[in-house]
């Protein structure tokens, strides 16, 4: 869930910092000299490089944004964006072989087996059974040759054997992320491999690192009932936009992803103008740049990828999944919701944190403290992503002995009062102060800020609207969190989502069937 938390609190990270800094710095504190100590380069390929020194300790922390994600995996490729970030780890033409020479050649080998083995399976129910069985043996083979030639983590060994610490990546559906924090006298090195494996990717263990991707879809998804859960509330949700497609992907898409069709993949959104690199810490910025110039300048520019162009639907009526399992109940509720930069996002933040946002939240005191149906229930604005028209989600687990119908119930009560009650100038004043209060406990996260920054310039297309933003919340009345309840927390365009446990029963071998509740 870090990508689904982390998208709610996107704008507002930026005010609790102002506000933080306000208080460290005194009543005076001109906000207008933290935005202009930031600096910004482009590279003539395209590269975005933002820097913001910070010189109380001799660390940087470096974030490559890329803006692509999930909702960007062809059609017959899901979770191809996943799977690049996996190989972006696998080294280099440079780093990470024995035998260069031989390599290349037993590359080609597992390319050539595999593309005859994925023929063969296209052929459905005329597949050769055999045929398929010793292809799948020869490639089998061929992954242990390619295997024995190379130097396993040698990429991530370096950089963590040179200070480097928090090395790790991440994808949602809007982005890939490349993160990690080195001495700043490392700088160069870091520069140097990451801008290498953007330059000349090899995607070494591609079929090898196949079946570790295989192996966490069954984890995540096919054997976690809340996997399945999360799985089909999102593709029943959205039935057009790609954000209902699976992050890791179908088991079937993955089991045939080709090295060929992932280069492709790298080729069209891997492109310099479609990167941003955040730096912030002990740096100077035209040491940055020099540097930048020299390692990151060698990538050709290429052209601008295209942008999903299919918009979702207007809902036409409440959807509803369930799921039976051998699990504890849980339920998923989403109504859509516009994109991170409508300008109703603010007041829909604000709802989201007001309605179930922590202890003081009015489900939290409802569903938990007062009328014990539920062991844990939270909302959020803006999920599985925020670059496009999302979802504003309730995740909710029913109390032992309580059921998904009663819970649901009571969360449709506590939104019809905020959509009937007015909130008081003090509650949402309060929703504003725990939100500058969330980001005190990371006022010097380097990391953090870097990827704000990097966040901010991918989605608005300009780092600045960080410093906007706390002009949009507090611009936020009670009449417009009311609005929006109104708006968009409407029968007609949610998606219920729920896990109902398995009960065995002596002479049927039914589920206990969940109860329609309506609004």
């Amino acid at each position: 869930m870090r990508q689904l938390k982390a998208t709610f609190t996107v704008f507002l990270t930026l005010i609790i910092l102002l506000h933080h800094l306000a208080a460290s710095a005194g009543t005076d504190f001109d906000f207008s000299a933290l935005e202009k100590s930031i600096f910004e380069y482009s590279l003539d390929n395209g590269l975005k490089i933002i820097v913001l020194p910070r010189h109380d300790a001799p660390v940087v922390s470096l974030v490559t944004w890329v803006d692509v994600g999930g909702a960007d995996d062809p059609k017959e490729y899901s979770g191809l964006a996943h799977m690049l970030e996996h190989m972006a780890f696998k080294g280099t033409a440079t780093i990470g072989s024995r035998d260069p020479e031989n390599e290349a050649k037993l590359m080609a080998d597992e390319d050539r087996i595999f593309e005859r083995l994925r023929l063969e399976r296209l052929k459905g129910r005329l597949a050769d059974p055999e045929k398929i069985k010793n292809l799948t043996e020869q490639m089998n083979k061929a992954i242990e040759n390619a295997y024995a030639v190379i130097e396993p983590n040698a990429f991530s060994n370096i950089l963590q054997s040179e200070g480097g610490s928090g090395l790790n990546a991440f994808t949602s559906r809007d982005q890939t992320a490349y993160i990690i924090s080195m001495p700043s006298n490392k700088l160069e090195l870091w520069m140097a491999m990451e801008s290498e494996r953007f330059f000349q990717p090899l995607l070494r263990e591609m079929y090898r690192e196949r079946e570790v991707v295989t192996e966490e879809r069954r984890m995540t998804v096919d054997n976690s009932p809340m996997g399945k859960l999360v799985e089909e509330f999102l593709s029943t949700a959205f039935k057009a936009h790609p954000y209902g497609n699976p992050l890791i992907g179908h088991l079937s898409d993955i089991r045939n992803y080709s090295r060929e069709a992932t280069q492709r993949f790298f080729k069209k959104y891997y492109t310099p103008s479609n990167m941003t690199i955040a730096l912030v810490g002990d740096v100077k910025p035209e040491t940055v740049l020099e540097m930048a110039e020299k390692y990151w300048g060698r990538i050709q520019k290429r052209p601008e990828p295209p942008r999903i162009a299919t918009v979702e639907p207007q809902q036409q009526g409440e959807r509803r999944v369930l799921i039976n399992d051998k699990a504890q109940p849980a339920m998923i509720i989403g109504w859509h919701i516009p994109a991170e930069t409508h300008d109703d996002m603010p007041a829909l933040a604000a709802f989201a944190d007001i309605l179930g946002q922590g202890r003081t939240s009015r489900l939290y005191r409802r569903m938990i403290r007062d009328d014990k149906v539920s062991v844990s229930v939270s909302s959020y604005a803006g999920w599985p992503g925020s670059k496009y028209p999302s979802l504003g989600v309730i995740f909710c687990y029913p109390a032992p002995g309580k059921t998904n119908a009663e819970c649901e119930k009571v969360i449709y009560e506590e939104i019809e009062k905020l959509q009937n009650q007015l909130l008081t100038d003090e509650d949402l004043e309060k929703v504003k102060a725990r939100a500058m209060a969330g980001f005190i406990r990371g006022l010097n996260d380097n990391m953090g800020l870097a990827q704000q920054i990097a966040t901010y310039q991918q989605i608005w297309g300009d780092w600045r609207q960080l410093f906007r933003e706390l002009d949009r919340i507090n611009k936020v009345t009670p009449q417009d969190v009311q609005r929006v309840a109104k708006q968009y927390f409407t029968a007609s365009n949610r998606t219920v989502s729920c896990l109902e446990t398995i009960v065995e029963q002596a002479a049927t071998d039914k589920a206990v069937p969940s109860k329609e509740i309506k609004q």
